[in-house]
This record gives C-alpha cells, sequence and structure tokens, in this order.
C-alpha cells in the first residue's frame, strides 16, 4: 500500500459518488418528473451508453491492494470506448460532430475522468520512481568525493574508457583532416617525394599527430589538471547534475500532488460537479502534460521551472476556459485524445530522457566499475587453479582431518558428559566418582585390629596392667582400634626406643613400627574416604562443569553459521529499522530546512521530497511492524504527508518517533 495506491483510491471512490445524470433536477413534480425519469431509463438502456458504463467499471479501482491500472489498459478501454475514432496507423483523431443525449457526454466525461485519474497514478510512481534512484547515484559519488582512495579507484576504473573516447574524437579529427586533404597538393608531394611508401606513411602519421595536438590544445582542462583531479571534477559535476535533476522531479511530483486533480475530497464530500469538476479534469491534464515535458530540463531553477509549468497551464490552447462556449460538444473526446497523445508519445519521451540523463550522470556501469577484479580473478585463475591440484591431497587431508576433529570434539565434549550426567541423575553406580576402590578402607582397617590385637596379646603388659588378656580386654581394643587408639603399641614403641638395639633383635620394635605404619594407612584413606564421599555429593555439578566448555564451544559456532548462513531474518530486520531511522532522518531534515510558503506550507519541491521518503518508509511498514499498529501507523503517515501546515507535520514526525520507538531501534 502506497501513497499513490491511496490517493488514487479516494479520488476513485470521490467519483464513484457523483450522479452520473448531473443536470437532472430534482424539484420536478408531478407528470414532468415522471415523464424525465422515463426519458433517463431509456436513455440509460441504450446499447451505448451500457457500453460506456461497462469501460467505466473496468475503469474503476476494484483491488484494495492494486488499486492502479496498468497504463496500457488505460489506452486500450479509451480506444475501446469509441470516444475518439483510432486509425490503423496507430492514430486517433477527433470523431466527427454529432448530436448526443446528455446522458452519454455525462457518461463519455466520468468515463475520460477514470482514465484521467489513473494516469495520474502511474505519472506519480513513474515520478517515484526516478526520485528514489537519484538518491542511490548521488551518494555513490559522494563516496567518491569524500575519499581520496575512491577517488583514485574511480579514475582506474575509467581510464580505458577515457582513452577510448580520447581515441575516438582523434579518429573524428584525422579523418576530418584526411577528407579535407588537397589532393593534388598531396600528389605533387609525394611525387617529389619519390612517390615512395614511407613518405606516405609520414604523412600519414603528420595528420594523426597534429589532430592529437589539436585535441590537447582543445582541452585545456585535461592539460592543467590531473587525471586523479579531473576525475574529482568530473564526480563533483555529476552529483551536481543528479541533485538538481532530483529537485526538479521532486518539484513536479509536488506540483501534481498539490495541484493536479483537487477535487476537494478530502473530506469525503461531494462539492464539485458540472462544469466545475470538468474544468478541473481537463486543467489536470494540462498540468501533467506539462509537467513531464519540462521536468527533465535542467538549464532552469525550481522557480522557474514552477512558473513555466504554471504558465503553459495557464496559457494553454485546449483549456474549456479558453473557448467562448464553455459547453462546446466534443470536449470528453479532446480530453481523451490529450490522454492518449500522454500515454504514447509524452511519457514515452519523459522516460527516454530520464533515463538519458540517468545513464550520463549516474554511476558507472557494473562492467566499468568491476572490471578490475574481474580481470584480476581472470589472470590469477590459472595459478589458484594450479596450487589447489598440487595440493590435492593436502587439502583432502585438511578437509578430513577437520571432520574428524568436529566430530571427537562433539563426541568427547558435549556427548559423553551429557551421557554421564544422565547417568547421575539415574544413580547409575558405574557413573559414581571415586578416588579409592569400596572395600580397601575397610579391609586396612581389620587388617590393623587384628594386627593390634595380636600384639596386645602377645604383650599384655601393654594393654592390660597385673592381669590376663580377656575377651573383654579384645574387645576393648577393637574398639579403640576402629576409633583410631593403639595405645598397646606405642606403649611398646616408647619402651623399646629406650632399647633399641635389643628391641631390633627380638623383633618387636620393627613390629611395633609395622603396626604404626598400617595405622598411617589406614589414616590415610579414611581421609581420602572423606574427599571421596565430598566429590560423590557434588558429582552432578562436576558434571555440568565438565559440559559447560563443549555446550559452549557448540552455541557459538551455531550462532556464528547462524548468522552467516540461515539468520538473515534478523539482520534484515535490524537493517530494515536502520533504514527506517534514517528516512526518519531525512524527513526531520526536511521538515528543517524547508522554505515555507506564506500560509506556512511546505514549497513543492520540499513536499515533493517528503513523499518520496514517505513512500519508501510505507514500503518497509510490513516488515517492521506487527500488524496490529500497522494502520495506526499509517494513519500517522497520512497526517505527516497532510500539508496542513509545517508546525502539523512537525509533531506528526514527533509522535511517529516515541510511538513506534520500540520497533525502531
Amino acid at each position: 500500500m502506497t501513497l499513490v495506491s491511496d490517493q488514487v483510491r479516494r479520488l476513485d471512490a470521490y467519483l464513484d459518488r457523483l450522479p452520473v445524470l448531473a443536470d437532472l433536477a430534482q424539484d420536478d413534480t408531478g407528470s414532468e418528473s415522471g415523464e424525465q425519469n422515463i426519458v433517463a431509463a431509456e436513455a440509460l438502456s441504450a446499447p451505448r451508453i451500457g457500453q460506456l458504463l461497462r469501460l467505466v467499471q473496468s475503469l474503476s479501482s476494484t483491488s484494495s491492494s492494486q488499486p492502479l491500472i496498468p497504463i496500457d489498459s488505460v489506452r486500450s478501454l479509451l480506444i475501446q470506448s469509441d470516444i475518439l475514432t483510432y486509425h490503423n496507423d496507430g492514430t486517433t483523431s477527433l470523431p466527427p460532430i454529432k448530436a448526443k443525449s446528455h446522458y452519454e457526454n455525462e457518461v463519455e466525461w466520468l468515463l475520460v475522468t477514470k482514465a484521467t485519474v489513473q494516469v495520474y497514478g502511474s505519472i506519480l510512481n513513474t515520478l517515484l520512481d526516478r526520485i528514489i534512484p537519484l538518491s542511490d547515484d548521488i551518494w555513490y559519488w559522494s563516496e567518491v568525493l569524500n575519499s581520496y582512495t575512491y577517488s583514485s579507484l574511480y579514475t582506474i576504473q575509467t581510464s580505458p574508457l577515457r582513452l577510448w573516447v580520447w581515441t575516438q574524437e582523434v579518429y573524428a579529427a584525422s579523418k576530418t583532416r584526411i577528407n579535407t586533404f588537397d589532393v593534388r597538393d598531396a600528389s605533387s608531394d609525394l611525387v617529389q617525394a619519390g612517390n615512395g611508401a614511407t613518405q606516405q606513411w609520414r604523412k600519414f602519421y603528420g595528420i594523426v599527430r597534429d589532430s592529437i595536438v589539436e585535441r590537447s590544445l582543445a582541452n585545456v582542462q585535461r592539460q592543467v589538471l590531473s587525471p586523479l583531479a579531473y576525475c574529482r571534477t568530473e564526480a563533483r559535476k555529476k552529483q551536481a547534475e543528479l541533485q538538481k535533476l532530483r529537485e526538479i522531479t521532486a518539484s513536479g511530483l509536488g506540483v501534481l500532488m498539490d495541484e493536479g486533480l483537487q477535487f476537494g475530497s478530502n473530506d469525503g464530500k461531494v462539492q464539485l460537479q458540472g462544469a466545475h469538476l470538468k474544468g478541473v479534469v481537463e486543467r489536470s491534464v494540462a498540468l501533467i502534460d506539462m509537467v513531464l515535458k519540462e521536468v527533465s530540463t535542467l538549464d532552469m531553477g525550481i522557480n522557474e521551472f514552477e512558473d513555466k509549468v504554471f504558465a503553459g497551464v495557464e496559457e494553454d490552447a485546449e483549456l474549456s476556459v479558453h473557448l467562448e462556449d464553455t459547453a462546446t460538444p466534443g470536449r470528453s473526446s479532446v480530453l481523451a485524445r490529450r490522454l492518449l497523445n500522454i500515454i504514447d508519445k509524452v511519457l514515452p519521451q519523459h522516460e527516454s530522457a530520464m533515463n538519458q540523463l540517468a545513464v550520463t550522470n549516474g554511476r558507472p556501469h557494473a562492467v566499468v566499475r568491476y572490471w578490475l577484479p574481474a580481470l584480476v580473478g581472470l589472470v590469477s585463475s590459472s595459478t589458484v587453479l594450479r596450487i589447489l591440484v598440487n595440493r590435492q591431497a593436502e587439502i583432502v587431508e585438511w578437509i578430513t582431518d577437520f571432520g574428524a576433529t568436529v566430530r571427537d570434539f562433539w563426541l568427547n565434549w558435549v556427548v559423553e558428559p551429557t551421557q554421564k550426567i544422565v547417568k547421575t541423575i539415574r544413580h547409575d553406580e558405574t557413573s559414581e566418582i571415586a578416588i579409592m576402590s569400596r572395600d580397601s578402607l575397610k579391609a586396612d582397617q581389620e587388617s590393623l585390629e587384628r594386627m593390634v590385637v595380636e600384639f596386645a596379646m602377645d604383650n599384655p603388659q601393654f594393654a592390660v596392667e597385673g592381669s590376663a588378656m580377656t575377651d573383654a580386654h579384645v574387645t576393648e581394643i577393637r574398639r579403640k582400634v576402629a576409633e583410631g587408639d593403639v595405645t598397646p603399641v606405642l606403649r611398646a614403641y616408647e619402651k623399646y626406643l629406650k632399647k633399641p638395639l635389643a628391641g631390633a633383635v627380638t623383633g618387636d620394635l620393627v613390629r611395633s613400627l609395622l603396626i604404626q605404619v598400617q595405622k598411617t594407612k589406614v589414616d590415610l584413606e579414611v581421609a581420602m574416604t572423606g574427599i571421596d564421599s565430598l566429590l560423590k555429593s557434588q558429582e552432578l555439578v562436576f558434571g555440568f562443569v565438565g559440559l559447560t566448555p563443549g555446550v559452549l564451544v557448540s552455541i557459538g559456532v551455531f550462532r556464528y553459521l547462524q548468522a552467516m548462513l540461515g539468520g538473515r531474518s534478523g539482520r534484515r530486520l535490524s537493517g530494515t529499522a536502520g533504514r527506517a531511522i534514517r528516512i526518519l532522518r531525512n524527513i526531520d531534515r526536511i521538515l528543517s530546512d524547508a522554505s515555507p510558503t506564506d500560509s506556512n506550507m511546505l514549497s513543492y519541491k520540499d513536499h515533493g521530497l517528503l513523499l518520496c521518503e514517505l513512500h519508501v518508509l510505507r514500503s518497509l511498514t510490513t516488515k517492521l511492524l506487527p500488524r496490529s499498529v500497522q494502520q495506526e501507523f499509517l494513519e500517522d503517515l497520512d497526517d505527516l504527508a497532510n500539508i496542513k501546515g509545517i508546525g502539523f507535520q512537525a509533531k506528526a514526525l514527533t509522535r511517529i518517533r516515541w510511538a513506534y520507538a520500540r520497533w525502531l531501534r
């Protein structure tokens, strides 16, 4: 949904509300009213009026998404209406004047007005489609001028083209000299020189050399400026031409939007009827004709262009206001002929002139811009291909190793830790973390008990005082050993240390020492068991710690690949929001830098530039905003496009910024 489609739909809806029989008296009563109704019914049932009404219906905007009818279809419907006489050679002429009923004239006018609305919409779209690409070309020249690197690159890119143009100029000058060379003088010179081929080549070389010198003197600017400076001057000139073309085209767009087909339909009421409405249609067609003819002329300023357009409309000889009898029959045929002339001649000439200006002053062709990298790629392609062939085995091995590395990383650092975590959650015994085996401490503890008990039974004096060993004593010793108390062994060790040699000979010192070694081993295993229990309590935490690096690396790689290959929707949305912000910035500049009229309205040029920015912004609506707020956004854009005053439009711009800031980030 665009500005133009909305404008065409409003105009078409306004025309649909117009009464076809404009002059039918509403206050007639009795038999006279009945007779007129009968006459009107008979007139509307005529085959001619039925044909015209079917064509009017074909020219109506029946589709909300595509209200504009192709301009070729409009042309075809105008020819089918027989309002004009169409000849086999493609030309048209006014039909012979014959008596027509009032109703037939009204329906013909309605048909021509509907066709005018469609042509008007097509012309507006044409101007919009011309202005928007000009901004891209202007930006390209700004990039070239703002950087000496880009300026140098542009100089290199266009050097073959400039050399070709210079060669063509030298060739044309040499050809002219040869054609104007006096044959008799040349024959005498050649005879005196011996009629040799060498002298003929010398003469030819002299002509070419003189042509080169002449071209060099004719273009002093190239001699004074360096190639880089000359190219920058050329770029600056083309940029200025494009800016002027953009401003004039925007002014033409503003003139058509503000002055064309002003039926007073903003409030939805039918305000114009009869001769007044027909005069508006005639004036609008003349305005379209003048704008298309003058908009591609760059040798005038904006004010001169606007004055010339309005002067041409006022002086148009085909307007009814210049005729003595404004009710002259056949005015609809004259208007239809003018519409066909616009479609067949004026519009193609306008498009051709605009295309020529865009090609002349726009960015260079893609062949000119990319011939250098294409040449480098072509020259280096054989070397690259040779390297690939010679290192084919190594490249295959690199690819294989890379694939194996990726697979092993996935299995060892993602899959396997995940499986261990699952087993831990299920209390799988094979997944338990253990520093030592389960039964190791129990065996060593029992061994230590046996050692201490046997030592105490062999040396009861160290275990009990003045009595024999009993089962109660043995049980008590076992209990104390389980608690880490080996007092009998330590007592013996203390005694035998006083006489180490005797204790070593009897073996009791060594025996007590070895029991203490076993005691140390048991103490160490107890400490290790505590650590083992701590690890088992945090087994799930360690599992997630082991899984985290692999998961983080996998997520990072996946997001990178998604951003590079499949995640373009996010980048498109971000790019769309950025583009919308830049458009709002351009609109703010237009409103800030505008030169308002006496009634505080935007000038035609500024209004045209504003409409171009709004046209692009409306095209981003479906990509940028959710469906629930799109209609509100379009209403705010309509307020911004409405010429109610710069202050009103500035408030609408402010409202758009804060109301839709969520989607414009």
